[in-house]
């Protein structure tokens, strides 16, 4: 199956998370597709000055790879400077926030596994 990029799935979120801003996802993968083994697989794109605000993943994990832009990553209560090649696991249980502290758009592959297969 071939995805054209005019036919991936975009949504924009206001203040996602008790973020600042719009951030917006491309999806490459829904839910239904992933088959029970996760919710998320897209490119975020945050503009600057924008950010995703700190939450908890409970019941599942994400990961953030860094394609470009300079982010300010809090990884459970810890700010880390990140940017591209840069990688972010959160695990279940675990807490993270983003927020773009560069000039250009941040730009990351974000993919949100379940730890249990959902049937």
């Amino acid at each position: 199956m071939i995805l054209k990029h005019s036919e991936l799935k975009v949504d924009v979120f206001h203040e996602l998370r008790g973020g600042i801003g719009d951030v917006t996802q491309e999806h490459f993968l829904d839910e239904q597709k992933a088959k029970g083994t996760g919710r998320l697989f897209s490119k975020t794109i945050i503009p600057p000055g924008a950010s995703i605000g700190v939450h908890k993943h409970t019941g599942d994990c994400e990961v953030y790879y860094l394609l470009k832009g300079k982010a300010l990553l809090n990884d459970n209560g810890t700010d880390v400077e990140i940017g591209p090649g840069d990688v972010n696991f959160c695990p279940d249980g675990s807490s993270h926030g983003i927020k773009n502290i560069g000039d250009t758009d941040l730009e990351y592959i974000a993919l949100i596994l379940y730890t249990k297969q959902k049937v």
